[in-house]
């Protein structure tokens, strides 16, 4: 553990963009008024999605760096995200998967806080949403299998590999999670940070099929694998899970491992088309309309 801090530290290895990445411009009140299921992703594992009427964020991290230390994780690939956290349009629901600190930012959740209808959180996550000002009657904790409406939409709360703690003296104090998002005509699967195991064909058996995933693919390592996948495991969870489209997340915003930052998303293309997977790589900000992925393939981090 000691070499790997030292080799991170040491930075090369073409970890960031050589500049800084372009995002496109949101329009938050026309994306609050689509019809149908859209997303927009804003790098890393950040994304709002449009379904059924509701507007959703999942893992509120809208700040420059993933860390109380900058130095751990650099600052925002592309400076900036798409759209600052006080330009957000008004939220349903506000989903949270664990409580890294790449995950759920103190500063956005501050921010957006007042514009949230209902926070969803795993198990010991709300004490840090109370201590930040959330109010209380907001906020729902679910454990594994637990599952929550929304505005009829249908909300699980699922298995993943992982760990939490911000503190370093409060690991694993909270659940960690992945989170199945059904309506009546659409449904959505995110993996939050994990590992590839048998969870994953048991969350497609409850709860599948899918008309997209969105997976982790980026900010492994070999000694990490049972907490993060590999991006070949990224296909086959998202096969396992039984959904239609692939959307690769957790890349594309910080460095939070040795390898190449567009390591994870070459790797998790190539897979794909092995595999003959439907996947989608949308640039940041771009908003994907789900069931027209075919404009979503260019290799924009070339």
């Amino acid at each position: 553990m000691v070499a790997v801090a030292k080799e991170y530290l040491k930075g090369g290895n073409n970890r960031r963009p050589a500049a800084v990445l372009s995002a496109d411009k949101v329009d938050p009140g026309a994306f609050a008024g689509s019809e149908g299921t859209s997303i927009i992703w804003f790098g890393h594992s950040t994304f709002l999605l449009r379904i059924e009427g509701q507007t959703i964020l999942v893992d509120p991290m809208l700040g420059r760096a993933p860390s109380p230390f900058p130095p751990i994780g650099g600052k925002r690939f592309s400076g900036q995200p798409p759209l600052d956290a006080g330009q957000l349009p008004p939220l349903d629901a506000v989903l949270i998967t664990h409580d890294h600190y790449d995950h759920l930012d103190y500063g956005t959740v501050k921010r957006i806080k007042d514009k949230v209808g209902r926070f969803f959180v795993p198990l010991g996550v709300r004490t840090h949403l109370i201590r930040w000002g959330v109010d209380p009657d907001k906020i729902e904790e679910l454990g594994w299998w637990d599952g929550a409406d929304l505005g009829g939409l249908q909300l699980a709360c699922t298995p993943a590999r992982h760990f939490s703690g911000r503190r370093g003296v409060d690991s694993n104090a909270t659940l960690w999670c992945s989170w199945v998002v059904k309506g009546r005509h659409a449904s959505v699967f995110c993996s939050g940070d994990s590992g590839y195991g048998p969870h994953f064909k048991e969350i497609g058996d409850r709860h599948g099929p899918f008309d997209v995933a969105l997976m982790e693919c980026g900010q492994y390592d070999a000694s990490w694998e049972a907490i993060h996948m590999m991006p070949e495991q990224t296909v086959q969870a998202h096969l396992d899970v039984q959904a239609n489209l692939l959307i690769p997340i957790h890349w594309g915003a910080f460095t939070l491992a040795l390898h190449p930052w567009t390591d994870p998303i070459d790797r998790v293309v190539a897979a794909a088309r092995r595999e003959g997977v439907a996947i989608a790589t949308p640039r940041l900000g771009q908003t994907l309309a789900v069931g027209a992925p075919e404009e979503m393939t260019a290799a924009w981090w070339k």
